[in-house]
């Protein structure tokens, strides 16, 4: 039933983070979490999330603005780099509240539509990205900070999505790499949940422009912020106690 659970969830994030920008960590790394502890789902779901990155990266590669990836990106990989080196440095329970409260965080913001209501410009725009990196490498969410820095880019949709994508790719490119030379031993016992996860979000990526069960993207973005949510403040009194 867990590997069932694991591959459901997968498929819904991968499915999630190609229509809302965010998910996959958001929502793999709660489940993992409550069995394995948040250090070592931190590091787990980091490598179904690169993959899945990787796939649409790689089909909306023609759309990169890599001005974008220069400038953004590369602080994006910068603050990625600092908090996987930091994320071993922290407690379970510290990471567990950081996770929580990031997950709360990205739920406000999606249900009161914050990227869109809040225009950044110049450095700030850089120090976001650096920020959604360094949460990205420490706790394995940045999808928040990141979307609402790259909504004062102006970009076309698609551009928009392809780009926010590879600064993605950057971050899980210099985190996965330290994640599986700390972890390596329990990543490999996990093999198997793991192997089903990227499965699952690899499914949900090619299915992610498909709106589930009938909802417009606002609605589906709203009920997945509520889940997470959740799953945020659970996380939040399990770091407390």
């Amino acid at each position: 039933m867990f590997l069932l659970g694991v591959f459901v969830l997968a498929i819904l994030s991968g499915g999630t983070a190609a229509v809302a920008g965010f998910g996959i960590g958001s929502l793999l790394t709660p489940l993992l979490a409550t069995s394995f502890g948040t250090a070592t789902a931190v590091a787990a779901v980091a490598i179904p999330h690169a993959a899945a990155t990787a796939l649409r990266c790689w089909r909306l590669r023609r759309n990169i603005d890599w001005t974008v990836v220069r400038g953004f990106g590369l602080l994006s990989a910068a603050g990625g780099l600092i908090g996987a080196l930091l994320y071993t440095r922290f407690s379970n329970d510290a990471l567990t509240l950081t996770l929580g409260l990031l997950l709360v965080s990205t739920a406000v913001a999606t249900i009161v539509d914050l990227p869109s209501r809040v225009h950044v410009r110049g450095i700030v725009v850089g120090l976001l990205g650096l920020l959604s990196g360094l949460f990205g490498g420490l706790a394995g969410n940045q999808g928040g900070l990141r979307a609402a820095a790259m909504l004062s880019l102006s970009l076309p949709p698609v551009r928009y999505v392809a780009t926010a994508t590879a600064t993605a790719m950057l971050v899980d490119l210099v985190r996965t790499p330290i994640y599986v030379w700390r972890a390596g031993a329990v990543l490999t016992s996990l093999a198997v949940p793991l192997g089903v996860a990227t499965f699952g979000v690899l499914i949900g990526t090619l299915l992610g422009e498909r709106i589930l069960l009938g909802l417009s993207i606002r609605q589906f973005r709203h009920a997945i912020a509520v889940l997470i949510g959740v799953l945020g403040i659970w996380l939040v009194v399990q770091g407390l106690n």
